[in-house]
């Protein structure tokens, strides 16, 4: 039995053929026009106004594309149940903000010395901003130092008259918790705790972090608000902009203060000191591999808080947990171990994350425009969590992905910037886990009448060649 499509085919070739013979001169015109829309070339690259301009419209397209907001899974998914003793809980994949497990996340609970994240936020961006530097000596005022500080507050030990740099207090915040190191940094950055706490609360409300307030900058007051999920969203942010506060700071295991550089003159001339040794309060990092961050928290108040990172080849993940038991430290210590390495191993054992399909862009080629080709672009961002089905490991997973790309043969007439004319689908089995509009790179305008002829034309012989 023969073949009907190809049939229909080499008539339409045929046909299209004949009718460039006939055209003469036109006709190689229009054949032109097909081979160059079959086989386009890549076009010149956008100018920087053009890819600002490409850029804002897409963001306001796309709102997933800078968005800090966490979000569910965008596929259904079973897994195992995870038994959490503290009251709050949440756990995220950090390069995609999916959510892969919450258990009372909107619950309003002081984050305690978890708010000195975002206190090392806010030095982290006077920095970037040039306003202060890390290694500036800090004058430490009266109300940081140790004998000034509540009895029952954790404390770096500063002392009147000592030399201490701005990184060092950083490691007093991120390893020991020191709220004698909160109150210097932030009366070295803002001048007072009223205009540094300002500063801490327009971060998160430029976060739209609505339920976080902070009031003080060390976490000792509980009327520091913030839910888990919340948290979580600002710690997120915080590992991702800053990443090199984990090696810097908060995976350091211990810190030992004062050194001989800092002691003041007068302890010099007396020998009259002490030097104390702590260890970084965040016991997952002797635990958990790939831990490596990040802060905890405890006020009566708040019950045991910690939120908690660890990266495996190539995969991050948090975790946050708030209210957790215990009746002394030992045992508030045993909870945040126990739950949050509960967690991340179910994390790593459920899922990955796959970096990208690479494809940054694809191009095609037009008919009846003023330009041959135009290139289509991603939309937002093609990195996804994926699962890990059970039996299988996490590089199985990512080589069971399929890509998928669909694209018209040629796009006729106008294209406009920033619009959608293909996608790519990224898929493991028959299960969609992202689609992807390809979209306009920049606006190209339609032909003349004899252009739009032509393309119409050229059109037809491609569509008769399929």
């Amino acid at each position: 039995m023969k073949d009907t499509r190809k049939s229909k085919k080499w008539i339409g070739i045929t046909t299209a053929l004949a009718a460039l013979i006939v055209l003469g001169s036109q006709g190689a015109v229009i054949y032109a026009g097909a081979e160059s829309a079959a086989h386009p070339k890549t076009p010149e690259p956008l100018s920087q106004e053009d890819s600002e301009n490409l850029h804002a419209q897409l963001d306001s397209f796309y709102g997933e594309r800078n968005s800090i907001a966490l979000k569910n899974l965008p596929y259904a998914v079973k897994t195992d149940p995870i038994s959490i003793n503290a009251k709050s809980a949440i756990l995220v994949d950090t390069l995609t903000g999916c959510i892969l497990y919450e258990k009372n996340a909107d619950e309003l609970i002081p984050p305690a010395s978890m708010t000195k994240l975002v206190e090392m936020y806010v030095v982290y961006e006077a920095a970037a901003n040039g306003e202060i530097s890390l290694d500036d000596e800090v004058p430490l005022p009266p109300e940081s130092w140790e004998q000034n500080i509540p009895s029952d507050a954790s404390r770096m030990h500063l002392g009147p008259g000592e030399h201490v740099t701005l990184r060092e207090l950083l490691l007093g915040l991120a390893i020991a918790s020191g709220n004698d190191a909160s109150i210097a940094v932030a009366h070295y950055v803002a001048g007072t705790m009223e205009d540094f706490v300002a500063r801490m609360n327009r971060v998160v409300e430029n976060l739209g972090l609505v339920q976080t307030h902070f009031v003080e900058s060390s976490g000792y007051s509980e009327k520091n608000l913030t839910t888990a999920r919340e948290f979580a969203t600002f710690a997120r942010h915080y590992i991702n902009r800053f990443p090199d506060s984990l090696k810097d700071f908060h995976a350091q295991p211990s810190i030992t203060y004062p050194k001989a550089k800092n002691l003041s003159d007068d302890q010099k001339r007396t020998g009259n000191f002490q030097s104390f040794t702590q260890k970084n309060t965040n016991r997952l990092l002797e635990t958990l591999p790939g831990c490596d961050g990040l802060k905890t928290g405890f006020i009566y108040e708040s019950g045991y808080n910690i939120s908690v990172t660890a990266e495996r080849n190539g995969t991050r993940f948090l975790s946050v947990t708030m209210g957790g038991p215990g009746s002394n430290t030992q045992e508030g210590n045993y909870y945040r171990v126990k739950d949050n390495t509960a967690l991340m191993e179910f994390a790593f054992s459920h899922f990955t994350d796959y970096h990208g399909t690479g494809i940054e862009s694809v191009t095609i080629g037009l008919l009846g425009a003023k330009e041959k080709s135009a290139r289509l672009i991603p939309a937002f961002s093609d990195k996804i969590t994926i699962p890990i089905t059970k039996g299988n490991t996490a590089r199985s997973a990512l080589e069971s992905i399929s890509v998928e790309t669909e694209l018209p043969p040629f796009i006729q007439g106008e294209i406009r910037q920033g619009m959608q004319y293909g996608k790519i689908t990224c898929k493991m089995g028959e299960t969609v886990l992202l689609e992807i509009p390809l979209v306009a790179e920049r606006s190209v305008e339609k032909s003349g009448i004899y252009g739009t002829v032509t393309g119409i034309l050229s059109g037809k012989i491609l569509e008769a060649a399929k």
